[in-house]
């Protein structure tokens, strides 16, 4: 038995989504979804953070992660007062930095100010590597 399918929570949904900027826009909504499938309303601070995130990572994955000709996948997980979050593409050489180890763009930059949002609403997250690229991930409180 595949110990990785085993050992999935129940309450889980996977998508597989090519990596561009409408399946970063998609992954948004997908979560959002998912959130209101699992009975949390659309419009609670948990749902906008997990938007904010899902939006940031999969947005990452598309830009920064891409491979031509492969996809990036989103999981969201439903566990003990969280949802975890995770986006995984196929560039392992190409790693965000540590969590908080982010320094602050300049007031002028146009961009780098993402991983300091996710930072800011999930209440951990981190970077592992997989057999082919990486999995970034974020924990959000549903409550509090």
């Amino acid at each position: 038995m595949n110990s990785e399918i085993s050992t999935r929570p129940k309450d889980f949904n996977s998508f597989r989504l090519p990596a561009t900027r409408h399946s970063a826009r998609l992954s948004r909504y997908l979560a959002i979804r998912q959130l209101v499938a699992w009975g949390h309303p659309h419009d609670s601070d948990a749902a906008e953070s997990v938007a904010a995130i899902v939006a940031e990572l999969a947005a990452n994955a598309a830009t920064h992660g891409r491979v031509a000709g492969r996809a990036f996948e989103l999981t969201l997980a439903l566990g003990d007062g969280l949802v975890r979050i995770e986006v995984s593409d196929t560039r392992g050489e190409v790693r965000p930095p540590d969590p908080g180890s982010i320094d602050a763009p300049a007031p002028d930059a146009e961009s780098g100010r993402g991983l300091l949002l996710v930072q800011a609403l999930a209440k951990a997250w981190g970077v592992v590597p997989r057999d082919v690229g990486k999995t970034v991930w974020a924990e959000v409180a549903l409550s509090g």
